[in-house]
Order: structure tokens, then C-alpha cells, then sequence
């Protein structure tokens, strides 16, 4: 549903010394590979070798991707989608987990984020389908939101998940990669490294501290169609939390004079036109940051920022474009970027 341009802005201190608080002995070890579609990238301070938990890591995030891959007709997320109404569906941990949280941020966000709202990203032209981007005619619109709506599906403790209606599928891209984050650096954590950083198709999350014994730094992208992928707009200091962003500034097409981008309201099927071009999260989990920055470009800085600081441990940056192409910013109470 979007494209994040998240940047981690510590390559270049990897090989400076160890202070004592990070132990003279450990070394900044790089694991990457791809999954779910993208790439990921991981740094680990230690002193052990890694080739076991990089062996770990990848059988751990294929698990996630034959769960919730909607391109794998025999994932559980493709099953699920063709199972009909009122049919108990029992689903794995990581499957549930993911739906719980999916439950959590629609009836948070009031219905902004929605992930049953592909078949509205695909009659748009941003969807899987191999089809241009248009904007549709109402009526095309108006056809498809009684088959949208997170609230058709039920999510119970049991392990199973139901749908009243048979048409609703499910799509999980929004966050899944932010799972994959958690769930990557539970596996570190487990192994007993207590420094690292994890990034998947450009969601994080960090641990402790850097090889030089100071927070990790993450830069988040310059909001503009044509900012490299090194020209950062803020920095922000990152321990043992997530950050994630979603923007409208890449993914969008043309018309009558008009910029479409890719992020909808699944509420009512248009493109959103709120002058949000970017909204970044920190939060406790990435599976969360990840489709609440999603939910709070829809939402818009008034209605998004009345959210999260009522929300506690999460923060957010939103800026909004305004008609003479100056960002404005919409920090959340506790957001402190570094100067």
C-alpha cells in the first residue's frame, strides 16, 4: 500500500572503538538477505560468530512470509481469504497475533486503517494487478466498499478467525514487515545480544546502543518525489523502540492537473487529499509503528495527533505540504528529533 524511505544514518560509525559500556572485545556484525519481497539489513554488536543466527533469522521470517504472503496460494492469509462466511478458520500464532493487532489499530484509528482495503488499491492501479493507474468512476467505488471493512472479520482468542462476509479478503502488507521486525529481533534478543538494529523494506527497530556506545540514529527521508535516498530530513535517536513512515510522495499518478497518490481512505474509497506527504511513528513494536503511520497519513495532523498523544510510549512526526510547496511540521508532544 505505500513505499517508506527510512534511512539508518550510523554506517559510518560502525568502526569507531568500543567504549567500555559496550565491551572492547564485541564488533559491529552486518547480517542482510531479502524477504517479503524486500531487503533486509540487521547490525549485531557482539563478539560471537553469527552465521548460526543468520542461519536462524532467515528460517524465522520465511515462516512469516508462507503465513502471510498473499502472492503463495497456500499461505494461510490466501486460505483464509478463500474460506467462507461464518467458517471458523484456526490460525497459527504469528497469524493471530498479527490479526490482533490489525483489530487493535482499525478500532483505534476509526476505520483509517483497514486491511481489507485491496480491492479498492487494485481498481485504483496501485495494487498487484498489472493495471494503470485511473481514478475511477464513483460508481466503480461506490460497487466495492460493502466488500471493504476490517469489521466483517472476528478475531477470537481460541485461534480462529471467522468473516460474515465471504468477499472480504485481507491483506496484511502494511504491517506484516513490521512483524517481521519484532519477530527478527526477538530472535536476536534471544540469543543474548542486547546492541543491534534491524531493518526490513525500511521499517527498524533498535537495541541498546551503537558499537560506539550512543543511541542508534535513524534519518528519516526528505518528503519530495525526487529526494535521494541519503538526503535525510530529521534524525532521531532510537533505543529499544520502532520507527516507521509512510508517505504519499512516491507512489502516485497524474490526472486533470491533479496528484493521486496511493494511500486510500478505506472509509470511503477515494485517494487521500489531506496535504500529508509523510508521517512517521516510534512505538514500543514495529507491527505497530508500521500501519499506524499508515492510519495517520488518512487521518490527517489534527485528528492523527489527538490520537497518538493520547496513546502512551508513542510519538509521531507528520508534515503536511502546504499549496506553496513549504512543509509544515505536526510533531506529537514527546516527538525530540536531534538538532
Amino acid at each position: 500500500m505505500r513505499l517508506r524511505h527510512v534511512w539508518l544514518a550510523l554506517l559510518t560509525l560502525l568502526m569507531m572503538p568500543l567504549p567500555a559500556c559496550v565491551g572492547a572485545e564485541q564488533k559491529a556484525a552486518m547480517i542482510e538477505g531479502k524477504t517479503m519481497g524486500t531487503t533486509f539489513h540487521i547490525t549485531v554488536v557482539t563478539k560471537a560468530d553469527t552465521v548460526d543466527l543468520e542461519r536462524r533469522i532467515n528460517e524465522r521470517l520465511a515462516q512469516i512470509n508462507r503465513s502471510m504472503s498473499t502472492y503463495d496460494p497456500e499461505s494461510e492469509i490466501s486460505r483464509f481469504n478463500q474460506t467462507d462466511a461464518g467458517r471458523p478458520f484456526p490460525v497459527s500464532a504469528d497469524f493471530l497475533q498479527v490479526m490482533t493487532v490489525a483489530a487493535k489499530l482499525h478500532a483505534l484509528t476509526d476505520g483509517a486503517w483497514d486491511g481489507t482495503v485491496n480491492p479498492l488499491v487494485n481498481l485504483w492501479g496501485f495494487g498487484s494487478r498489472k493495471v494503470a493507474p485511473r481514478v475511477p468512476d464513483p460508481k466503480e467505488i461506490d460497487a466495492l466498499l460493502p466488500d471493504v471493512g476490517f469489521r466483517h472479520i472476528t478475531v477470537s482468542k481460541d485461534a480462529t478467525l471467522s468473516k460474515d462476509l465471504g468477499r472480504v479478503s485481507v491483506d496484511l502488507a502494511s504491517i506484516a514487515k513490521g512483524y517481521g521486525v519484532d519477530q527478527a529481533a526477538a530472535v536476536i534478543s534471544a540469543s543474548g545480544i542486547d546492541h543491534f538494529i534491524v531493518e526490513i523494506g525500511g521499517e527498524v527497530y533498535a537495541k541498546g546502543l551503537r558499537p560506539d556506545g550512543k543511541p542508534w540514529r535513524i534519518g528519516i527521508n526528505t518528503p519530495k518525489p525526487m529526494a535521494g535516498a541519503t538526503e535525510v530530513y530529521k534524525v532521531v535517536a532510537l533505543s529499544d523502540r520502532a520507527l516507521a513512515t509512510s508517505g504519499d510522495y512516491r507512489i502516485f499518478f497524474m490526472s486533470g492537473g491533479r496528484q493521486y497518490a496511493h494511500i486510500l481512505d478505506p472509509r470511503t474509497g477515494r485517494a487521500v487529499e489531506n496535504g500529508v506527504v509523510s508521517a512517521s511513528v516510534i512505538a514500543p513494536t514495529c507491527t505497530f509503528a508500521d500501519g499506524l503511520a499508515t492510519a495517520l497519513v488518512v487521518m490527517g495532523p489534527e485528528k492523527g495527533l489527538a490520537l497518538v498523544n493520547r496513546l502512551p510510549d508513542v510519538e509521531c512526526l507528520i508534515i503536511v505540504e502546504d499549496g506553496g510547496g513549504t512543509f509544515v511540521e505536526h510533531p506529537s508532544r514527546g516527538f525530540r528529533p536531534e538538532p
